[in-house]
């Protein structure tokens, strides 16, 4: 499995302008490899393979006093931004036939020079290395300084170097973690849960256990509307109007950064105390376009369960999704009988069948377990760990919107 470890990098003022440079170049790179295919499309010809891209746009254009400046940049930076547009031509394609799961995907667009993140990635090849120091050394931009929060597991396939919104430089290693080892970290244990996601509640887990919402966007939301509110008055193209800009963008990472730890340290700790876990496939796209839309962005339900599948992948835990038709909220935990759909006010209720007096939330989530068959019995046969993209960044690091890390 690869995992991701990200770290805060503070690159002095000439680092900065070469990681400038490094960035305009990919980009400059990416939107040519766009505008290539995109010319081959429209005149009927074949799309251009990856080497003639590679000998046209990187080695033939330093040659050329239009694109000389190509040359400043390391060689591997401009090869990885065209493995990018033929990962997303992939994607795009596999899309359109029905071969990649989720939304439809469109074709690669051009890259703006006014977009605010910004990010390189490094490979093996490209012979960066982390100095004795603690410094991580990159080929044409020097030794950067790194805050380190952990320590590497093993020695990282790639580094990607991200500039944020918020103006924050990360460094992001891809490590290729050992099933073996991940499992041993966590025994295996007997117990499971169900868990109900929530707004009240963040997650009510079928034991009783009821964690509350700490509704980091609310909180700040004053705050977010006043720098707001100050950015709308600075004049377009103004220094005040970028300074501005910088202070939403700080304000808005700062609640995103809260919400991802929580969200890593819950989903941790569920996965080390629990070998079955059972979640409800909630509709949060549906539930989006409600009048509950701010409260459910700001809950987060989707990370969250993202990071329980492959913290659960990782380490040998089985989780299980039930339908989101399944009436939880309906049915009593004690006699199994349906009493019938109930409206979001009502929080507790009385089955009319056996009498059992229930919690709607602590009900729903044993519903939820039993539904999922972890009731009858413990998951005693891990799943086994597969290969899933590197994921953000988790619990036991400093939160950044960017990169990733592994628990």
């Amino acid at each position: 499995m690869q995992l991701g470890y990200s770290f805060r990098l503070y690159p002095n003022a000439a680092q900065q302008a070469a990681l400038a440079r490094a960035f305009g170049c990919a980009r400059v790179v990416f939107n040519d490899a766009v505008r290539a295919r995109e010319d081959a499309r429209q005149a009927g010809r074949p799309f251009p393979t990856a080497g003639e891209l590679s000998r046209k746009l990187v080695t033939a254009a330093k040659q050329t006093k239009e694109r000389s400046w190509l040359g400043e940049v390391s060689a591997v930076v401009l090869q990885q931004s065209l493995r990018d547009v033929e990962a997303a031509y992939r994607n795009f394609f596999a899309s359109l036939k029905g071969a990649r799961k989720g939304p439809r995907l469109g074709p690669p667009r051009f890259k703006s020079r006014k977009d605010q993140r910004q990010s390189i990635r490094f490979t093996a090849n490209a012979r960066w290395k982390i100095a004795d120091g603690g410094r991580l050394d990159l080929p044409k931009i020097g030794a950067v300084k790194v805050k380190w929060s952990r320590a590497l597991p093993t020695t990282p396939t790639s580094v990607t170097v991200i500039k944020d919104a918020a103006g924050r430089f990360f460094a992001s290693f891809v490590i290729d973690t050992d099933p073996a080892a991940d499992q041993a970290r966590m025994p295996a244990t007997d117990r499971t849960v169900g868990i109900d996601l929530g707004l009240t509640h963040f997650a009510v887990l079928s034991d009783g256990t009821k964690i509350d919402s700490p509704r980091f966007l609310r909180r700040a939301e004053k705050k977010l509307k006043k720098a707001q509110r100050e950015l709308s008055r600075k004049q377009k193209g103004s220094k005040n109007r970028a300074k501005a800009r910088l202070k939403v963008a700080r304000a808005h990472a700062k609640v995103a950064d809260a919400r991802r730890e929580f969200h890593h340290q819950l989903s941790t700790r569920l996965i080390s105390e629990n070998q079955g876990i059972a979640v409800e496939d909630l509709a949060v796209v549906g539930l989006t376009r409600t009048r509950l839309a701010k409260s459910v962005h700001d809950a987060g339900w989707a990370s969250f369960v993202n990071m329980l599948e492959y913290k659960a992948r990782r380490y040998g835990r089985t989780l299980v999704k039930i339908g989101r038709f399944e009436p939880t909220s309906q049915v009593c935990s004690t006699c199994g009988v349906n009493d019938g759909p109930k409206p979001l006010n009502v929080r507790e209720w009385t089955c009319s069948a056996c009498g059992s007096v229930h919690d709607r939330d602590h009900n729903a989530a044993l519903n939820v377990k039993t539904a999922a068959g972890l009731a009858v019995s413990a998951c005693g046969a891990p799943v086994r760990p597969e290969s899933v993209l590197a994921q953000r960044e988790e619990t036991g690091s400093h939160g950044f919107p960017t990169g990733n890390r592994a628990a």
